[in-house]
């Protein structure tokens, strides 16, 4: 499944454009649902999905204020790390879940 365009975020990683988003619900397993978590593909060839379980929890009052948030030096991080455990973001598949 495809990331959505809107509200998903550009980054590039060792030169390749992805695309992600911040999310606590992950659309593709089952997890806990009170994680946050985000979801990255390729930019220009969309295909298998990595999604990424930070273990920290979501913040679900809007009063309230994360502690952590995503940035987009640990996506870049998740993503180097995907690739060495054998992710090929290209490929059709299953999405990739790595957890904390």
């Amino acid at each position: 499944m495809a990331l959505a365009r809107k509200g998903s975020r550009r980054i590039v990683v060792d030169g390749v454009e992805y695309r992600w988003r911040v999310s606590s619900k992950h659309w593709c397993c089952s997890h806990d649902p009170t994680t946050l978590g985000y979801a990255v593909e390729d930019a220009a060839h969309p295909g298998t999905t990595l999604v990424v379980d930070t273990g920290r929890p979501v913040v679900a009052r809007p009063t309230e204020t994360p502690a952590e948030v995503v940035l987009p030096r640990e996506v870049a991080a998740g993503i180097r790390a995907a690739l060495a455990d054998g992710w090929t973001p290209r490929a059709n598949g299953s999405p990739l879940v790595m957890g904390p």
